[in-house]
């Protein structure tokens, strides 16, 4: 198991503003495991207590509606963490998230990181400053379901997720996403999704590497997702 200060994924989320007493600390209280592919960090009515740190892998953040649809509204990936709000709110989860691959993550309680806010000042603000990049990602979310439509939501989609997570070797968007994955990401069914994408490929904005997407005509779908 290795230890918060020298583990170099803290560097990417708040946990960089805590000094090496407190990260030494906060390692003796951490637990570490192993997330499979298609296992749940969480539940949807769950009292998390804590944060977990993403060491390796990524996990979608969904939301079930009442009809049984399953809006994705994030993906957390190696580096960031999730469950913040469980800090400040002693109600449950209203989400889910999933391992879309195999996972290393580390949980660290809640009554350990509320000690380092109470007395670090930095690491308070970087919290804070996540969950308000959170609550913005979520306003984009609400406001691109009423305003756009699906061809362009889609755009807009594999747009970001080439900027957030990187191409491969093969120059194919670096996540495995299922067709199901991104109609839940675009809020829509997933054969809609599955005729978009061939209508894309179609007009060589894209194309298909395997299950992989490679961008190829990344102005055409810039002005697709400003709906021109």
């Amino acid at each position: 198991m290795s230890k918060c200060e020298q583990c170099i994924v803290r560097q990417f989320n708040s946990l960089k503003h805590l000094s090496k007493d407190e990260l030494i600390r906060m390692s003796n209280c951490k637990t570490s495991k192993t997330i499979k592919k298609g296992e749940f960090l969480f539940n949807e009515g769950e009292h998390i207590n804590g944060i977990f740190c993403i060491k390796d892998g990524v996990c979608k953040v969904s939301k079930m509606s009442e009809n049984g649809r399953n809006q994705v509204v994030n993906l957390v990936k190696k580096g960031d963490l999730i469950g913040e709000r469980s800090l400040i709110s002693d109600e449950v989860s209203n989400l889910n998230a999933v391992a879309l691959n195999d996972m290393e993550v580390c949980f660290i309680p809640k009554d350990e990181i509320i000690k380092d806010l109470e007395k670090n000042p930095n690491f308070s603000m970087g919290v804070l400053k996540n969950m308000a990049n959170s609550l913005k990602n979520a306003d984009d979310i609400i406001v691109n379901m009423a305003q756009k439509n699906v061809k362009q939501r889609l755009a807009e989609t594999l747009l970001h997720l080439e900027t957030k997570f990187g191409v491969n070797e093969d120059g194919c968007i670096d996540i495995h996403l299922s067709r199901e994955d991104i109609a839940n990401i675009i809020g829509t069914a997933t054969e809609s999704a599955i005729r978009l994408l061939s209508e894309f490929k179609k007009k060589k904005y894209l194309a298909f590497k395997g299950k992989d997407i490679q961008l190829l005509d990344i102005d055409s779908l810039k002005n697709i997702s400003q709906g021109f």
